[in-house]
């Protein structure tokens, strides 16, 4: 199974760190998303830039309106995600829960809709 890991960090945290530590979690986040490559664990990632750099998109009075950032209130930030394959979601918990960058922040995980990805598969074949 596939599952989505969202990983939020609380950006004060960051803030905080000095260079050096800064270097040592990000050694030891890579180092363990290594781990998980041998597994077969990991499917990808992406690293998200601050969210004082997002724009967020509502449909509002018929109309797309974009804003600035988004506003929600909490300290934690999504900072990015994982995908994961996993035999489930004790496994892909079990995997995620030994992840560095849990000291920085918690991580959401979600199982792929299947459903709909074989969908966008469809579609995205489709139209090649």
């Amino acid at each position: 199974m596939k599952f989505i890991c969202l990983g939020y960090s609380d950006h004060s945290k960051f803030a905080a760190m000095t260079e050096s530590e800064m270097a040592e979690l990000m050694d030891e986040c890579f180092a363990y998303d290594d781990v998980l490559r041998k597994g077969g664990h990991f499917a990808g990632g992406e690293a998200l830039q601050a969210a004082d750099q997002a724009v967020t998109l509502r449909h509002r009075n018929g109309t797309t309106e974009a804003t600035d950032g988004p506003y929600a209130e909490t300290k934690e930030q999504l900072g990015g995600i994982l995908i994961l394959e996993a035999n489930d979601m004790a496994h892909a918990v079990q995997l995620m829960s030994k992840h560095p960058g849990v000291k920085v922040g918690p991580f959401e995980i979600r199982p792929a809709d299947e459903t709909i990805n074989a969908m966008i598969d469809a579609r995205n074949q489709a139209t090649q």
